[in-house]
């Protein structure tokens, strides 16, 4: 399966865009450490930072979501909110370092939908509208947006509010093949991606469900889309993206990290987060990604539940030597 340009309207984007393989947003997982994990394999793909909140942005005027090094670009920055003077003024801020600005559409939270943001802006398309218009204003970096199916099942409304979204001025979509209501349970339905994707000129990426080189090969065969964005499986196997991004090159299929190299990155992703947050909150924010760097070994729950309740890193190393003998 190999690679093929993106043939669209925006050449901007084209030309920003070298990989069909792109790293999705991921509030609290795809920080700074992770990025850098990602790059540390695939020089091309698109990254993208965690969701920065547009009122958060306007109080504190920084944010260590934002830290980037010079070898993260291509980059795209997503910023959520819905007050269109706000958003504008986060894509002013965000453009200097920024390569796109990407517009959370799709986020299912609670707390994030009863606040008119996230995919609460798929009911409401002529505010999602003004709001890619608002940043458009702030910058002069391409916008994108990232939404979901729609709110539910009764009211899936992809094509016609990736179409607005087009017509406001948006250039790059990321579509999560699930509604609002599914949060992310079941199945993506990547078939119904082709429907947008024949409806509009710009690029579409395909997001959910994409964890091995194999769901990446059938989700654009079914979606037609133009590339894949993963999400929570880089979470414990950084080497995924730039796998799938061998593969639709070259037709090869890389191996599998083994167990010895997924220890030996997860190891290297908690010295990270000590190295960024602290030794205590680095190790705290990190239990997150155990389960994840050791999902599938003998005795995995076990092991998990072991190394989320310590706190102590020689302790935690001890655990994860003694995963590779056992194991």
């Amino acid at each position: 399966m190999q690679t093929q340009p993106l043939k669209q309207k925006q050449s901007r984007v084209s030309e920003l865009i070298k990989s069909r393989v792109s790293l999705a947003p991921m509030a609290g997982i795809t920080d700074y450490v992770l990025r850098s994990l990602v790059r540390r394999y695939s020089k091309n793909c698109l990254l993208t930072t965690e969701m920065i909140s547009s009122e958060f942005l306007a109080q504190v005027k920084e944010t260590e979501i934002s830290k980037i090094d010079d070898n993260h670009h291509p980059i795209n920055f997503q910023i959520s909110g819905h007050k269109p003077h706000l958003m504008k003024s986060a894509a002013e801020f965000l453009s200097a370092k920024a390569d796109m600005i990407d517009i959370n559409m799709g986020c299912p939270v609670n707390k994030v939908v009863k606040g008119q943001d996230g995919c609460a802006l798929m009911k409401n398309p002529s505010l999602a509208a003004d709001l890619v218009q608002a940043v458009k204003e702030g910058t002069d970096k391409p916008v994108s947006v990232k939404f979901r199916l729609g709110y539910t099942s009764d009211a899936m409304n992809y094509v016609e509010f990736g179409q607005q979204m087009q017509e406001a001025g948006a250039e790059f979509i990321t579509l999560h093949a699930r509604t609002r209501a599914q949060f992310y349970g079941g199945h993506a339905d990547w078939a119904k991606i082709r429907d947008l994707k024949r409806n509009v000129d710009i690029p579409v990426f395909a997001n959910g469900d994409i964890t091995t080189i194999e769901e990446a090969e059938k989700c654009l065969e079914l979606s037609e889309a133009d590339g894949v964005a993963v999400g929570r499986a880089s979470m414990g196997d950084p080497t995924l993206i730039y796998r799938i991004e061998h593969f639709l090159a070259t037709g090869e299929r890389l191996p599998v990290p083994t167990l010895e190299e997924k220890i030996c990155m997860l190891k290297t992703h908690l010295d990270e987060e000590i190295n960024l947050r602290g030794e205590l909150f680095g190790i705290k924010f990190f239990r997150k990604f155990y389960a994840c760097y050791i999902s599938g070994i003998k005795n995995a729950a076990k092991a998990r539940g072991a190394l989320v309740t310590e706190e102590n890193y020689d302790e935690i190393i001890k655990i994860l030597n003694k995963i590779l003998k056992t194991t």
